[in-house]
């Protein structure tokens, strides 16, 4: 299995305790979630039916500012694991280091796969892959570049799974254009990744596509009635998105203190320089914090924000012994 964030059965398995004793900060989903609305218990014993999804998709494109068609999936994993399939395979680009699922999606669908550095690198490309803001540095590229980039490959897709804090680099509105393909995660800003959500954004003709790969019913009924109800909560997100903003500063502030540098991130996680990542790891998880590392960087660690006060004293208390 590929290294993922989200692995506490690896905590538990090396550190001991049981899932209640942990914070899992391993991820970048939102650790103080949208509030559970009540589900009909017809999202449960019937079929989802299709005015539902069309709520659904309506509730989506107003969210995410786009004409685009909108094809729902059960995550945005889900659509990664669809779009290698849109046409025969060719030259696949990917601006990372990022999210290892692209690769190994195109990889599996017979594409020839190449991790580049730049965005202009992605020139030339059938298929080209930019996860914004990524994961895990934080990089961010503005609409004006993406587009520049959409008219020099085949087909752009833009993973926008952490995107909800930060919809002015979104490129949601012009989705299906040039070729742009976009990917829009629920579970992350909602904190609700178990309900198993995702969006993909594209022209007609990819979403019809790809819709006939989904089969039916590509998300449960109770995934639409808390996708309707919490996309529609613009007070929720604007509140979430501010506290988002401080809470990142403040984990900074305790990462600084330890002797970390920030290297980057998004308002759902930070990226750190630790020195040594195996070491900051071990240490953290004394204090039962659970934490990302990187096989390709030594020192790197990334950290989701915590969410209740507990959890934010608990993590203050394991910083403020760093140097001792």
């Amino acid at each position: 299995m590929r290294d993922h964030g989200g692995n506490l059965d690896d905590a538990l398995a090396i550190h001991g305790g049981t899932a209640g004793d942990w914070i899992d900060l391993s991820t970048g989903i939102n650790r103080v979630p949208y509030p559970l609305p009540p589900i009909p218990a017809s999202a449960w014993t019937d079929l989802p039916r299709r005015s539902a999804v069309e709520r659904l998709i309506r509730a989506a494109a107003e969210v995410y500012r786009t004409g685009a068609a909108i094809l729902p999936v059960a995550g945005a994993q889900a659509a990664i694991q669809m779009i290698p399939r849109l046409t025969a395979p060719g030259r696949a680009r990917i601006l990372g280091p990022t999210y290892n699922e692209h690769a190994a999606a195109l990889s599996q669908a017979g594409w020839q796969v190449e991790d580049v550095g730049t965005a202009e690198a992605l020139a030339g490309a059938d298929l080209a892959v930019i996860v914004n803001p990524n994961n895990p540095d934080g990089r961010r590229l503005l609409p004006d570049c993406l587009r520049s980039i959409a008219g020099q490959v085949g087909r752009l897709v833009v993973d926008e799974s952490f995107a909800d804090p930060c919809p002015d680099i979104s490129v949601a509105a012009q989705a299906g254009q040039q070729g742009i393909v976009v990917l829009r995660s629920f579970g992350k800003f909602y904190g609700l990744a178990g309900v198993r959500l995702g969006f993909v954004l594209a022209a007609t003709a990819d979403i019809a596509a790809l819709r006939d790969m989904a089969g039916p019913w590509p998300v449960s009924g109770a995934a639409i009635e808390v996708g309707c109800r919490a996309l529609a909560d613009h007070r929720w997100a604007e509140e979430t998105t501010g506290r988002l903003a401080g809470d990142a500063a403040r984990l900074d502030s305790l990462a600084r203190a330890a002797g970390w540098a920030c290297l980057g991130g998004t308002t759902l996680f930070r990226l750190y320089e630790t020195g040594d990542a195996d070491r900051a790891q071990a240490r953290l998880a004394r204090f039962r914090i659970w934490s990302r590392r990187f096989p390709y960087a030594r020192g790197w660690l990334r950290l989701g924000l915590p969410g209740a006060p507990a959890e934010w004293a608990r993590v203050e208390t394991a910083l403020s012994h760093w140097g001792r």
